[in-house]
């Protein structure tokens, strides 16, 4: 889920419980805007490169034995280090279940319960949105079975209207590339366990707005793979739980995994507990409402099981889930250049896969997330190799849970898969490149209609070029740090030291969007509204706001200390209006960041708050007009240059105000999010 989407057993004598503090807080306050401001302008952080790429001299036998003993010395110690409660993994390689193991516990006894250490088989994991795979298998097959057709308009499938800004058709193919062009969404996303969902219901009403047009811009989208489960629904005319547990899960042995929400008796009692950390308390289940897209619950036997099915390698005794063409077809890049451009130059969607390398070998697979279970599944189509990892925690800190996977995923690869060295970089456009790349970008995974537009400008990434032809990217956009990465071809860059790539498209002699991780991409930020022209005016005004609100109580009583007389009653509607927009000003802004907090940590807010806020921020913005008037009535009656400059103030920071709440939807008649 959110996010941008993974039987030997180990002695459990090696177990232990651990203890850290938990992961770090979604969002800043408010009322620490000032230091994210400063922040803002602080020297750039030091680079730190990737691993170098091993040797292919180094390689490792990949055997039962091997994999076993490189797991046990790695992963306990890992879980140790990251403050994760446990662990799942599996691995295939030939046809066959090569290993699986578990680590840690999938309940620390840290409730009435006694501790219990994960086992591979038994023990079931959410797996976030690594269940797309699923999804997209079951719209493949009915594909192949002539039902649905890739390049046909969806609204063919389903029986409402999707929202449209562009002419083009969105089609099958967009959906399962995340190419549709929808915005992101984030209400409702994750609901407390018992919640009940009809999937055609929650894609129907209210569905987010179509901000990109079809097929050009990769853009992460929960619901786009959702309304692919519906199309399964509607299509089949079986529930779409149903349908998958029958024509996926069943005919390939997967009996301990299942979509259902809340899960069967029988397979209940087996789901490892959630956590924030390795000791906290165990978390409620989550129901995910767009349930296609993150709902399936697993074993790491039961994937290893997906894994030989999508390598074409399961018994003969068992059916397969695709035709071998179909396969084929569901395994390469899904999209070119014709929409794309030069960001088909790098990793590009699958049929429902992320493409991924590392040391020169293709990786197709899929990650996934929840608030507290992470995973990933990564398949090596050449070499018949398949890996998988999930942990019921996430960790200490807020990248915990993703350092860890990628320290088993990368290890794996690096151990029994190493490659030549990279390349020499292209050197002769390098430097001209980096010059047109230089600035800043936000995520096509975003909210645009909404209120939550405004954490754009908290969510910046620069890039800036280096006299070397390198550019530098704050934050890279797969590593959370500073990250260099180094021209190989025109408009493809490759992290130094690593395997990462970025693509660019450009525009008007300067790169407008940058392309990674198959489904993502950066779009140049809008100048007027960059971080650097919102910010400080953002903070400019309210630091005159709320200075100004504190004054009238502080003002009264100094005038009634010192008995001095009150203020002349001519103008007096407009002073009076101008302190209701300022108050109105100041609580909306305490309220949206308010909201704003409560939202990054997944949990709903009533409408009616929201339209509350609204209707406060419109009266400030309104409190301009009264200002303006009480400004022009101090220069009329000669006030005194201390009143022209505090008027002036006052006015300038609820015009900067009304431009921020314009620029970035606090107005905006839609308190869906």
């Amino acid at each position: 889920m959110i996010t941008p989407d993974e039987t030997n057993r180990p002695p459990r004598e090696r177990r232990s419980k651990r203890g850290h503090h938990g992961p770090i807080a979604a969002l800043a306050a408010a009322g620490a805007i000032a230091v994210l401001v400063s922040g803002c302008g602080a020297a750039a952080a030091e680079t730190t490169p990737a691993p170098p790429v091993p040797n292919p001299d180094t390689s490792a036998a990949l055997s039962e034995g091997d994999v076993n003993a490189w797991l046990d010395g790695l992963v306990p110690a890992a879980l140790e280090e990251t403050g994760i409660a446990g662990a799942s993994l599996s691995v295939v390689h030939d046809g066959e279940l090569l290993t699986a193991r578990g680590y840690g516990y999938s309940d620390t006894g840290t409730g009435d319960t006694e501790a219990q250490p994960v086992d591979p088989d038994e023990t079931l994991f959410r797996v976030g949105s690594v269940s797309k795979l699923f999804t997209a298998t079951a719209a493949m097959q009915l594909v192949e079975a002539g039902d649905l057709d890739l390049d046909t308009d969806v609204e063919e499938y389903i029986d409402f209207t999707l929202p449209r800004s562009f002419d083009e058709d969105i089609t099958l193919r967009h959906l399962l590339t995340h190419t549709a062009g929808f915005e992101e969404r984030l209400e409702g996303m994750i609901l407390p366990e018992g919640s009940e969902v009809n999937l055609r219901e929650r894609l129907a009403t209210d569905p987010p707005e179509q901000v990109y047009e079809p097929g050009t811009v990769p853009a992460y989208s929960n619901y786009g793979n959702a309304l692919v489960g519906l199309i399964v629904e509607q299509t089949s005319q079986m529930p779409f739980e149903e349908y998958v547990d029958q024509n996926v899960l069943d005919p390939i042995g997967m009996d301990s995994s299942t979509f259902e929400q809340p899960l069967p008796e029988d397979l209940a009692a087996r789901l490892s507990n959630g956590y924030a950390n390795d000791d906290g308390p165990p978390q409620p289940f989550e129901t995910v409402a767009e349930a296609p897209a993150g709902a399936l619950t697993a074993s790491a036997t039961d994937m290893a099981r997906f894994m030989l099915a999508h390598l074409g390698d399961l018994d003969s005794g068992e059916t397969s889930l695709l035709e071998p063409e179909t396969l084929a077809l569901m395994h390469e890049p899904a999209l070119d250049g014709d929409t794309l451009g030069t960001i088909a130059e790098g990793p590009r969607m699958t049929l429902g896969f992320f493409e991924e390398s590392r040391n020169g070998h293709r990786i197709i697979g899929h990650g996934g997330d929840t608030n507290v279970f992470h995973t990933h599944m990564q398949i090596y189509p050449e070499e018949g190799t398949g890996v998988f990892i999930t942990l019921n925690s996430s960790g200490h800190e807020g990248t915990s849970n993703l350092n860890l996977r990628d320290l088993v995923m990368n290890g794996f690869t690096d151990r029994y898969f190493p490659g030549e060295e990279p390349g020499a970089a292209d050197e002769p456009t390098a430097r001209e490149h980096a010059q047109m790349a230089e600035g800043s970008y936000l995520s096509s995974r975003s909210m645009h209609s909404n209120f939550l537009s405004a954490i754009d400008i908290f969510n910046e990434t620069r890039v800036s070029a280096r006299e070397d032809g390198t550019i530098v990217v704050e934050p890279g956009p797969e590593t959370g740090r500073p990250t260099v990465y180094e021209e190989i071809e025109p408009w493809v860059w490759r992290e130094v030291g690593g395997d990462r790539m970025l693509t660019m498209r450009v525009a008007d002699d300067q790169v407008q969007e940058i392309g990674f991780a198959s489904a993502f991409t950066l779009l140049r930020a809008d100048p007027v509204r960059s971080s650097a022209v919102a910010l400080p005016i953002l903070v400019f005004s309210m630091s005159v706001l709320v200075i100004t609100a504190l004054s009238w109580p502080i003002g009264a009583v100094i005038r009634r200390r010192r008995s001095l007389p009150k203020r002349d009653p001519a103008g007096r509607w407009a002073r009076v209006l101008t302190r209701v927009g300022v108050a109105a000003n100041v609580a909306a802004f305490i309220g949206w960041v308010a909201a704003i907090i409560t939202l990054m940590g997944l949990q709903d807010i009533p409408s009616a708050v929201l339209v509350l806020l609204l209707i406060l921020q419109s009266v400030g913005v309104l409190g301009i007009f009264p200002a303006a008037v009480a400004l022009f009535n101090d220069v009329r009656r000669k006030a005194g240059w201390k009143r022209y400059v505090g008027s002036a103030l006052i006015l300038a920071a609820l015009i900067g105000i009304g431009w921020f709440a314009n620029a970035f939807n606090l107005v905006a008649p839609n308190v869906s999010y």
